[in-house]
């Protein structure tokens, strides 16, 4: 197989299997998968740790990863692979970038352990570590061509990178990227299992690393840490059953979203119309006036059932003003992720995001392990009046949400998109033109997007647009009161989302976003 026969930013099939990444390298390390008769999970094990290596900005071993999976059944489970906050925290304001937000463990290699362990107790799955990251080891060890996504963020980042440990010697702006320690660090990985990140001698360069950084984080807080198994939540709409994850994650305020588009006539809205995107953004603010209240629900109440009160969501579609705009109060939160999602020849079906947390993470490189660390614990808050006020051994208030869609009880949506705040806008926009406008994925995926609220590059509160939304729009949309900032059409700033389709007929199609470096491989 190659990639110019078989991997394209769309496609669709009767039959088979599909994967798709922000990354063709990342596509077609999973497709081999696929090819050779593994499941949806076997498939993205190998394809996020490809896409760990080559797209290092937005993802990596030393940062997170949620999964959501269902077979064709629609049995579905969430795998909550996130860090916890050190045991020892330091006092004081909490850093964006550097040494001082390492405070969170990395939870990314032990979610290979776990959905590995159910792929093979519920889906018959006989792949395992040693195999599946073959194709991550040979592109960390022999190089790769750097991505657009990767010079961009780079380029984005130039004036901070002198203040990044081990940084500049490491990643490229363009050119062939190398990571060779981080090939070996795979390597043990796969002789020794996942574990062998957590308590065994790789475990110790690690903490050594980090040490030297002057990370809080121990040899204890690094075995403590342990990924989370648990049902995902479930909201209706329309003819479909949304499902995400759980607290800590933001999976409830998607659902919330839709919650509220369910009550508004979304399919009689023309989708190139201010009344649209109006509605949409609207929807958004909804939602996240209840954000704050998200946390941990080890340490915090649970308010889940709370956001999705069927009446709660009526009441907020009754407070949206069809004319006019609402104010937008809310805090900006950061974030980069990437997303995967396969389906095997079985109907079987997996939906992935995986994360450093911002672009680049902490920008702290662990010792000679070649692995960036995320900077989750910058989304702690340190009011202790705050659900999600830092504390040993908590989760931080978390960004990512994959999703997954059921109708008639099957499959039928695999998605989620790259972006912090932006993750349940972008989604609440291609849900609803999927399921209200019935577009294809490739035709929901290439549509104008909006971002409520700052950007890295625009600290106003604004109303960002893709300028292909058209003027007339963005002039209708001012006159009801959106402050509004055009960005440029398919903007790295709109996100990267992906999704896969499975009809009830069995045709499968999809796409990955055409903001990415990626695409949809068919089997």
């Amino acid at each position: 197989m190659t990639f110019t026969e078989q991997t394209t930013q769309t496609g669709s099939s009767s039959a088979g299997a599909m994967i798709v990444t922000p990354h063709w390298l990342a596509s077609e390390a999973g497709a081999k998968v696929l090819k050779r008769g593994g499941n949806a999970i076997e498939a993205l094990v190998a394809a996020g740790a490809a896409l760990s290596v080559t797209y290092p900005h937005f993802c990596g071993l030393g940062g997170d990863a949620i999964w959501l999976v269902a077979d064709k059944t629609g049995n579905a489970q969430t795998f909550v692979g996130i860090g916890q906050a050190a045991a020892a925290m330091p006092r004081g304001d909490i850093p964006l970038r550097g040494a001082a937000s390492t405070l969170t463990t990395a939870c990314l290699v032990d979610s290979w352990e776990k959905v590995l362990a159910y792929s093979v107790a519920e889906w018959g799955g006989i792949e395992g570590l040693p195999g599946l990251l073959d194709d991550a080891i040979a592109l960390a060890d022999g190089g790769f061509e750097v991505s657009r996504s990767q010079a961009f963020w780079y380029e984005f980042r130039r004036a901070e990178l002198s203040g990044w440990p081990s940084f500049a010697g490491l990643f490229r702006p363009g050119g062939i990227q190398h990571q060779p320690a981080l090939a070996q660090t795979l390597q043990s990985i796969a002789r020794h299992g996942a574990r062998e990140f957590y308590e065994g001698a790789l475990a110790r360069r690690i903490i050594n690393g980090l040490a030297e950084a002057g990370s809080p984080l121990s040899a204890a807080d690094l075995a403590a840490t342990r990924t989370e198994i648990t049902a995902p939540l479930q909201q209706t709409y329309r003819d479909t059953m949304l499902l995400a994850p759980p607290a800590p994650t933001q999976g409830v305020t998607t659902l919330a979203i839709m919650g509220v588009l369910g009550h508004l006539p979304m399919a009689d809205f023309p989708p190139d119309s201010a009344t649209y995107y109006h509605a949409l953004v609207e929807a958004v603010k909804q939602a996240f006036l209840d954000r704050h209240a998200i946390a941990d629900p080890r340490f915090a109440a649970d308010v889940s059932k709370q956001l999705l009160d069927p009446t709660r969501l009526v009441a907020k579609a009754a407070a949206i003003d069809p004319g006019r705009a609402s104010p937008w109060p809310q805090d900006y939160r950061h974030g980069d992720t990437a997303l995967l999602a396969a389906v095997d020849a079985n109907g079987r079906c997996a939906s992935l995001l995986q994360s450093l947390y911002f672009d680049w993470g902490s920008g702290v490189v662990i010792g000679n392990t070649g692995l960036l660390w995320q900077n989750r614990g910058a989304a702690f808050s340190t009011d202790p009046a705050s659900p999600n006020c830092i504390q040993p051994g908590k989760r931080p208030f978390y960004t990512l949400n994959p999703g997954l869609a059921l109708k008639n009880g099957r499959p039928h949506l695999l998605y989620g998109t790259q972006g912090a705040d932006g993750q349940p806008q972008t989604l609440s926009l291609l849900l609803s033109l999927l399921i209200d406008h019935r577009l294809d994925p490739a035709a929901a995926l290439a549509r104008p997007r909006f971002l409520l609220g700052r950007t890295f590059s625009d600290s106003r509160d604004s109303l960002k647009i893709e300028e292909n939304i058209g003027a007339e729009t963005v002039s209708a949309l001012a006159v009801m009161g959106h402050e509004i900032s055009t960005i440029d059409a398919l903007s790295p700033l709109g996100g990267q989302a992906g999704v896969i389709r499975i009809g009830e007929d069995g045709v499968i199609d999809g796409a990955h976003d055409p903001r990415s470096d990626g695409g949809a491989v068919l089997l």
